[in-house]
């Protein structure tokens, strides 16, 4: 292992309280969920907060990020959540950073107060504008959730919660409206905004390949043309900065490293769980934190370089191959371009015109 991992996903529950109908971990390739145990036990909580310690302290770590994940984490109650957390801290000397990521609908005002004690910054999930929303994320009735997301959000976006807002993820819809979508988000007053392409390869294409940079691109335009800064969208401002010059500290773009692993709640230690997305097994290290380190595991991984098809790119260095399970082909693994590749050259291309002709504006004033 040339570096040592700073990211750990946390699967505290295995199952969730609503039936989205793009989810990878439930609708698609890997359907090892089912199997699993619904809650993580508190012996594999007390391994788990062991062995982020020990790689804490074998590399000498000064911060590791450790994100409760599911499923949906508050499922397991926010008792399991305290525990987990404080545990972690102990085992690490403090130097854990957490964040736990919901789908909203358990963020009650108590909850709230508990992640704000123990300084857990939350990420909500909300694809934009209710109507859009409610086509995907649903209860297992059928019934929409945004409403309830919404109320959630309105208090995580109090003053008193403003310290844990993490942002607010969404998964691109291209039947959406891209500006409405990103108009509906930034009236939560988030910090930050995740846009994600749906997860997908070369053996199972996501729907519209080819035209989410068409969609991307009209957000770019909304947000960069601001007349004030009102948030941050991960992806546009990790490909402004490395068009700049700069590191992506995103999977996906740039050429860094995935410096991240997956504990599921039976205690497997796993690769990136999008890897469901393509074939059933495809994150499987057959390590457990029972007995074996993350530095064992992390030898394992799937290996995040570029691709050869990628080599001769013109946006290789900011497009770093995309990820992984975006370029799996049944007859060939992982060596492939993105299915995305097109739609990255083009928002790539877009973004890297703006920033040259700005400069260009400025450097030409007297």
């Amino acid at each position: 292992m040339e570096q040592p991992l700073r990211q750990f996903v946390v699967k505290i529950h295995s199952r969730c309280n609503l039936a989205c109908d793009y989810c990878y971990v439930y609708e698609m390739a890997d359907q090892r969920w089912r199997s699993r145990p619904i809650r993580m036990s508190a012996e594999v909580f007390e391994r788990t907060a062991f062995r982020i310690g020990e790689h804490v302290r074998t590399h000498a770590l000064p911060s590791v990020d450790v994100v409760l994940h599911g499923g949906e984490p508050l499922l397991a109650g926010i008792s399991a959540v305290r525990d987990f957390v404080t545990s972690v801290r102990v085992a690490t000397g403090g130097v854990a950073q957490f964040s736990l990521q919901t789908n909203g609908l358990l963020l009650s005002t108590g909850v709230l107060e508990v992640l704000a004690e123990l300084g857990v910054r939350v990420g909500v999930s909300i694809d934009g504008t209710a109507a859009d929303h409610d086509r995907h994320r649903v209860h297992r009735s059928g019934a929409g959730s945004h409403a309830a997301v919404a109320r959630a959000l309105e208090t995580l976006a109090q003053s008193r919660f403003r310290p844990i807002y993490g942002g607010l993820l969404c998964t691109i819809d291209l039947a959406s409206d891209p500006v409405a979508t990103y108009e509906a988000l930034i009236a939560f007053a988030p910090p930050v905004i995740d846009f994600l392409l749906p997860h997908g390869n070369w053996t199972s294409p996501p729907p519209g390949v080819g035209s989410y940079a068409d969609w991307l691109i009209a957000v770019f335009d909304r947000w960069y043309r601001a007349p004030a800064p009102e948030t941050s969208v991960r992806m546009f401002s990790e490909i402004v900065n490395v068009l700049l010059g700069g590191r992506s500290a995103v999977e996906g773009i740039g050429s860094s490293p995935t410096l991240m692993v997956v504990v599921e709640t039976d205690g497997a230690i796993e690769g990136p769980d999008q890897l469901a997305s393509t074939f059933h097994g495809a994150a499987v290290t057959g390590l457990h934190v029972s007995h074996a380190s993350f530095d064992e595991a992390a030898k394992l991984l799937v290996p995040d370089v570029l691709p050869l098809p990628c080599h001769d790119c013109e946006v290789r260095a900011v497009c770093g191959g995309g990820l992984p399970a975006h370029r799996y082909r049944a007859d060939a693994g992982f060596g492939h371009r993105t299915v995305y590749c097109a739609d990255m050259f083009r928002l790539i291309q877009h973004v890297r015109q703006r920033l040259h002709a700005d400069i260009a504006a400025v450097t030409r004033k007297p």
